[in-house]
């Protein structure tokens, strides 16, 4: 991808928008990859008092450039954070509210946001299996959730094949209905940046990237998306959101 002077990856695209979307002072609940990469990014940007918990149980991380850790339990976490504890006691702070935002990927996501990180087939005999759950139902069901992933057809589906971790349930108030706290913000992809209708709960797409069309997201995804009346066209990633974005992860290991 291509600006008139600056040339980046979907990766770094994605890194670079999820990242705009985190405020300072906010608590939040990274994922590895894209998520932590972004809250990083964050961080070092508009957000300094940005909080990074993890569900291996470090509170406060400040990840260092070149060693983004592959697990949410690796110890490379627990360097110059504030607080090392057990996963149970991290969910437990979740669960009382202390946690603002939650942020995550996914292999499948429906027109409701509810996200599959289990099974691609029939969850009785799958096709795939993935990596599961982890702590990602307690994230979603009690946050407001952030999602970033590749804008495919095979990952925008109708209906998910496994709830991993639920979004707006059925749509309308299924999600408050089920005692739900939190719902789904904003989905990040490489394509566009999409919300969710106040009444329906249906995926929306508020706008595109540079480059994109609205033809171009809707072939991209196997529903119908509804799209905003003053639909916007994102601001490209600038030369110092890359630059710190590459320093953070000089190996490209997330956003070759």
């Amino acid at each position: 991808m291509t600006t008139s002077t600056t040339t980046y990856t979907a990766s770094e695209l994605l890194a670079v928008m999820s990242a705009r979307l985190l405020q300072d002072g906010q608590v939040v609940f990274a994922g590895v990859g894209i998520p932590l990469l972004a809250a990083c990014l964050a961080q070092r940007l508009q957000a300094p008092g940005l909080t990074i918990l993890f569900e291996g149980g470090t509170i406060g991380a400040f990840v260092e450039p070149g060693k983004l850790p592959p697990s949410t339990n690796e110890q490379r976490c627990t360097r110059r954070a504030n607080m090392v504890l057990g996963s149970t006691d991290v969910l437990l702070l979740l669960q009382r509210g202390y946690v603002d935002v939650g942020f995550m990927g996914g292999a499948q996501i429906d027109r409701y946001g509810n996200l599959n990180s289990s099974f691609i087939g029939d969850p009785r005999n799958p096709a795939s299996r993935l990596p599961g759950t982890g702590g990602g139902n307690d994230i979603a069901s009690l946050t407001q959730m952030i999602v970033a992933m590749k804008h495919e057809k095979r990952r925008f589906v109708q209906t998910v094949d496994f709830v991993t971790s639920p979004g707006f349930l059925t749509g309308g108030s299924s999600r408050r209905d089920a005692g739900l706290a939190g719902g789904m913000h904003r989905v990040v992809t490489d394509l566009g940046m999409l919300g969710f209708d106040e009444g329906s709960k249906r995926m929306k797409l508020f706008a595109v990237h540079p480059g994109v069309s609205v033809e171009q997201v809707a072939q991209n995804t196997g529903f119908e998306l509804l799209v905003a009346a003053d639909l916007a066209v994102t601001d490209p990633p600038t030369e110092n959101e890359l630059a710190v974005l590459r320093h953070l992860d000089p190996d490209r290991v997330y956003t070759a």
